[in-house]
């Protein structure tokens, strides 16, 4: 009788159990009431207004007619010469953000507001207040703002993007166009899409519309929950966005906001996919992982003794199974933290200890790192160097060049290495920087760069 009754519990419980994870699944493919979630999400979101102070140039055939298009300008300015007179003018730029603290903390994109010399922020009530940047990350493309008020603001709540599946409902809120507070709404059509825009690719792929002007703006799951940041669209696509997940800007919002700064751990690899012959030559059986191609010397990975032909399978507790996974886990690591990495060696199962190492700094502002002469820099790291196709794995690269400043009137571009600084050898920020801050306005600053295009050249820039 006892053994009939302990069965009929247990049919019971697992009855109740797949009737939970039913209920659980329906919960997430039932349509949400978008209505009820727009009423009570709308205050958390603004609209940010961005503007630049920039010199363009008239009365000569040098002017450059996609100044001002981020399409075009970049395309085609450099051929446009440099020689008419500078007028300075007001560039105007807009975006989306989100409150996420009820003293005035707003998480955007980077892209929305780098180089902007003023950033104001428009609230749901029609009321706009001068905000001020706390930090940038241009990696991951987001920035952090602060802005003050004489109540507490509405904020949103952050949700867990990890638990995200392709197919649940999401809403986006942004300001399209210039068309303040649009909400749209769609799905999840996937995750973990790489599009080519960092090492930290990503995103949640969505067909809730998202449109020039969502940038920054959040990305709200069924409960309203914040699971991402709209951040890229495919030009000319329908249907197609793009939002970083908000897990991946926790940590960095957290930094902006005690730092002004982001570190991230640094392995010191250079690694390629594992494909199925290579693996098949190696012996394995699985082509999850990636195979070390180079060591920097007394680097974190040299001195745990990784070596060249190693395959990576996990790094801190978590897999690596694509290319993509290592600049993730090893950027998420903290710094300093002995962390378990295990590999394959010639067939055998390793397991090895590292030490994470810190990558270069992403700051609030590049002002004191580029002396008035208009760049923003970033440290050569491996995964950089192998993106531009440089063998080098020291030095500092150029990541942008402000409109109008001298660094662009000398030709100076994105993907620009410094080699040498007024003569003398640039191989970290840190040194660029010390260097930096000796230069007075009205200095001039010779500058050894190496090319993007594999020549070398000097370039001399005044400093504003």
């Amino acid at each position: 009788m006892k053994s009939v009754k302990f069965l009929a519990v247990s049919i019971m419980l697992v009855v109740s159990f797949f009737c939970m994870g039913a209920l659980n699944l329906e919960a997430k493919l039932i349509s949400p009431d978008f209505v009820e979630l727009t009423k009570r999400l709308n205050p958390t979101v603004v609209n940010i207004r961005t503007v630049k102070h920039i010199k363009t140039r008239i009365g000569s055939r040098s002017v450059n007619p996609y100044m001002g298009n981020d399409l075009f300008g970049d395309l085609f300015g450099q051929f446009f010469g440099q020689q008419a007179p500078q007028q300075p003018r007001k560039q105007q730029g807009m975006g989306t953000g989100f409150i996420i603290s009820a003293d005035g903390y707003i998480l955007t994109n980077n892209h929305v507001v780098n180089g902007a010399d003023e950033i104001m922020v428009k609230l749901s009530d029609g009321r706009e207040i001068k905000a001020e940047l706390k930090g940038t990350d241009d990696k991951l493309d987001v920035a952090l703002l602060k802005i003050s008020d004489k109540v507490p603001l509405p904020f949103a709540e952050l949700g867990d993007s990890d638990q995200l599946e392709v197919g649940e409902w999401v809403m986006a809120i942004g300001n399209p166009f210039g068309l303040a507070h649009t909400v749209t709404a769609g799905i999840v059509s996937a995750k973990g899409r790489v599009i080519g825009s960092g090492p930290y690719d990503d995103y949640i792929q969505t067909d809730a519309s998202i449109n020039p002007g969502n940038s920054g703006g959040p990305l709200f799951s069924g409960t309203g929950k914040v699971i991402g940041i709209n951040t890229a669209i495919i030009a000319n696509g329908q249907g197609i966005g793009f939002a970083i997940p908000i897990n991946m800007a926790k940590s960095v919002a957290e930094q902006l906001k005690s730092t002004g700064k982001v570190v991230r751990g640094y392995l010191g690899v250079n690694f390629d996919k594992l494909s199925p012959n290579l693996a098949k030559s190696l012996g394995l059986k699985s082509e999850k992982g990636v195979i070390i191609t180079h060591v920097e010397k007394d680097s974190p990975a040299d001195k745990a003794g990784l070596k060249v032909e190693d395959v990576i399978v996990e790094f801190d507790g978590k897999s690596v199974n694509a290319q993509t996974d290592l600049p993730k886990v090893v950027a998420a690591a903290p710094v300093g933290k002995d962390v378990k990495v295990t590999v394959f060696r010639k067939g055998k199962k390793l397991a090895l200890t590292v030490k994470v190492g810190r990558q270069g700094l992403s700051s609030v502002s590049a002002t004191p790192s580029t002396a008035g002469i208009g760049i923003s820099i970033r440290e050569l790291s491996p995964e950089v160097a192998r993106q531009l196709g440089l063998k080098e794995t020291k030095g500092v690269v150029v990541s942008d060049v402000k409109s109008g400043s001298p660094a662009e009137d000398a030709g100076m571009v994105k993907g620009d290495l410094i080699i040498e600084f007024n003569g003398k050898q640039v191989d970290t920020i840190e040194v660029f920087s010390e260097l930096a801050a000796k230069v007075n306005k009205g200095d001039v600053v010779r500058l050894l760069l190496r090319r993007p295009d594999g020549t070398f050249g000097y370039v001399a820039i005044t400093a504003e």
